[in-house]
């Protein structure tokens, strides 16, 4: 009776420690949470990392960069967290891991989230026309285009500008104007060039018209939305929306200047994104907007490989992930797009055009993020970002 015992307890630990070895579960989910890590503990190449790194600081070297901030995931393991070059040159400030940036379109992901949200709360249906919602858009133009449509950017839409200019200014009947519905509201007059769902053009009124259903469905306006159904319930504790000047909660020193141009004297970057300064527009926007950190948007990522939770907080279900990160429409030879996300052979992520640039990895389970704050790089070829992707790869494939 005691070896029987003893047997017991003994297969009793060793489930204990296998449990304790394993990622945790959540009613059937992934729940790993960010820890710090050798990069061989996450069965990666130190030196090849390194390397990867040393890309970017050799781009700040030559000049093609400002700087940046790299940070490489796997298995919720962060192996590489580095920041190179300067937030803001002129001041001599160094770039911090912790600096802030401008994710422009890198805030699409967290928009498609919101929506998924709502369609699973009922509220919404990615099936649903839009002109059920907004009555400027029931007109042979724009009457047949879908929220999915919208999601995948094969709505039609072909509007090139953000908003269409000027923007409305208060009247009579609508005292609050400018605002995000009443903007959104005149993309539907100008509608669909094409016919919805056979084709894909990246189009930004279209995120900016998903962001007026959220408010519209929610009650809420976009910002808080976002911190009360993704920001907070998943720590995300440096990213925000629209802020009137940006005051970020006493937080500017962290954001990082924008250098959007090389001046044509000196062939040096040129400030043109001053933290604090006057924002674009005064309402928050699903196209871009967003302000975080290289920490929180790897939360967020986490989220979508822990099939929709987070260090206890479930904000999907898993079958919301997968339609999200699934293709819906070729972009491309080898691209596709899903709901939110750009996609290549199941590898999905986006990028913003102030010099974001993050992808997951479901298969390998990374998560590597590029943060600068040049985009003019991107568009010179200065931005090594797919020798560094290619750099991440091979750190698994030498272990």
């Amino acid at each position: 009776m005691i070896q029987k015992n003893s047997k017991t307890k003994l297969i009793f630990t060793i489930l204990l420690i296998a449990l304790a070895c394993s990622p945790i579960t959540v009613y059937g989910q992934k729940s790993l949470t960010l820890s710090y890590a050798s990069p061989e503990q996450a069965g990666m190449s130190s030196a090849v990392l390194a390397g990867g790194a040393g890309l970017y600081q050799e781009a700040v070297d030559r000049g093609d960069l400002v700087g940046a901030v790299l940070m490489v995931v796997r298995r919720g393991q962060i192996v590489l967290h580095e920041a190179v070059g300067w937030k803001d040159k002129d001041r001599n400030l160094s770039m911090e891991p912790n600096t802030m940036f401008r994710m422009a379109s890198n805030t699409k992901p967290l928009i498609a989230t919101a929506i998924a949200q709502l369609v699973e709360e009922g509220k919404l249906s990615y099936s649903d026309l839009v002109r059920d919602y907004i009555p400027e858009w029931d007109n042979y133009r724009s009457g047949f285009i879908t929220i999915g449509h919208l999601l995948s950017h094969s709505s039609g839409l072909r509007i090139s500008s953000l908003f269409l200019e000027p923007l409305m200014q208060p009247t009579e009947r609508h005292p609050d104007a400018p605002n995000l519905l009443l903007e959104s509201a005149r993309f539907g007059s100008i509608g669909a060039e094409v016919t919805p769902g056979l084709s894909y053009s990246y189009n930004n009124p279209g995120y900016n018209t998903l962001a007026a259903l959220i408010e519209m469905s929610s009650g809420q306006l976009l910002e808080e939305y976002l911190e009360e159904n993704v920001y907070s319930p998943l720590g995300m504790e440096d990213s925000y929306n629209h802020q009137i000047g940006h005051t970020l909660e006493g937080k500017l020193d962290r954001m990082g200047e924008v250098y959007y141009r090389r001046s044509a004297e000196t062939e040096e970057w040129v400030p043109g994104g001053t933290p604090g300064g006057p924002v674009a527009f005064p309402f928050a926007r699903g196209s871009g907007g967003m302000i975080s950190t290289a920490f929180d948007y790897a939360i967020f990522c986490q989220m979508l490989l822990n099939e929709g939770t987070y260090n206890g907080s479930n904000i999907l279900t898993k079958e919301s992930v997968e339609l999200l990160t699934s293709p819906k429409i070729s972009a491309g030879e080898t691209d596709s797009y899903g709901y939110g996300f750009s996609i290549d052979n199941e590898i999905y992520g986006h990028s913003g055009s102030d010099g974001t640039r993050a992808w997951v990895d479901p298969q390998r389970e990374i998560i590597a993020l590029v943060f600068t704050q040049t985009p003019g790089a991107g568009r010179e070829g200065g931005n090594p970002w797919e020798k560094f992707r290619d750099l991440v790869n091979l750190s698994i494939d030498n272990q």
